[in-house]
């Protein structure tokens, strides 16, 4: 290898080869390339400038030695001497497609576990647990991690998605789209003793033990088109609350005319909840045709919109 940029010594510009200057050009812009592909494109296009070793080093975000052993590797063998060679040692002998298959499979019950540990599935394989950490790392393997889903049996699934997306997409003209639903069993909770504050190197900290205050349940109705929502707390969760919130969203909105001075329509997303659906409740909306009720299709209420404010109010508060 050569050795460049000795004191007080320039490098020579380094020559590319006809037709390689657009190609590393190409490979420094690349996305899919890796980041040690791209870092060697650029040294040696700033090679090609005559820079300095030690600018080029800084330029790239490499060592100067580094910046030798890319230069003249491109000297020798072009573009096809920025690539890795073959490494020296006997190849590996753990074969990481038996590890993820092993970990694919359920433990044996005599161990009682449902999933595998690094440590378990290395001391089964007779392997370290770095090793089947890194399989796992390679294939994209995550046994601690789980996740939920649910099918909806709504026979109406298509036409209840189509209009409720609808909605959000294209609300109609004179009206008012408002999301509604209700964040039960809040907890009413009291530490025994006062919070401990946060302070530079300290977080907050409470008593471990509490008081209990008894539930609540906060109703919203979430305006899709202005973020404004209409909220009230109560203390069951039954359609007599869900009709007194109802009249509550009739006055907020009672005021709100078209151009002709009619009232505009209040389209309201709801899920399939008993209190939504009770007699009192459908004799009240017979009563007041400017609400217009669009349910979420059975095991989908995660499709009303106010499920993300309640998130917000959760995390926040």
């Amino acid at each position: 290898m050569k050795s460049w940029g000795m004191a007080n010594r320039p490098a020579p510009a380094l020559m590319l080869r006809p037709g390689d200057r657009e190609k590393l050009e190409r490979m420094t812009r690349s996305q899919s390339m890796s980041a040690g592909m791209v870092q060697r494109a650029r040294i040696v296009l700033l090679a090609s400038e005559g820079r300095r070793n030690s600018e080029i080093a800084e330029l790239a975000g490499a060592s100067r030695p580094k910046v030798n052993l890319w230069r003249s590797r491109y000297e020798d063998k072009g573009i096809a001497g920025l690539a890795d060679e073959k490494r020296s040692g006997r190849p590996r002998t753990i074969d990481h497609a038996e590890i993820v298959t092993a970990t694919l499979m359920p433990p044996p019950k005599s161990l009682g576990v449902t999933h595998w540990s690094s440590r378990l599935l290395a001391a089964r394989l007779k392997v370290s647990a770095s090793t089947v950490v890194t399989a796992w790392r390679a294939y994209g393997i995550k046994p601690w991690r789980a996740e939920s889903f649910r099918f909806s049996t709504d026979p109406e699934l298509v036409g209840k998605v189509t209009d409720i997306c609808g909605l959000y997409l294209a609300p109609p003209e004179n009206a008012i789209v408002l999301c509604v639903d209700e964040k039960s069993q809040i907890q009413a909770l009291d530490r025994t003793q006062p919070i401990l504050p946060m302070q530079p190197g300290l977080i907050e900290r409470r008593s471990h033990d509490y008081v209990r205050h008894g539930t609540s349940t906060l109703f919203a109705a979430l305006d899709i088109a202005t973020g404004q929502v209409t909220a009230a707390l109560k203390p069951r969760h039954r359609n007599q609350e869900f009709l007194a919130f109802l009249k509550q969203i009739e006055r907020a909105y009672r005021d709100v005319v078209d151009a002709d001075g009619q009232p505009v329509e209040l389209h309201l997303v709801m899920d399939n909840y008993a209190a939504h659906k009770h007699a009192n409740v459908k004799a009240w909306l017979a009563d007041n045709p400017r609400f217009k009720i669009h349910f979420t299709p059975t095991h989908a209420s995660w499709m009303n919109l106010v499920e993300v404010w309640f998130g917000i109010v959760e995390r926040q508060a």
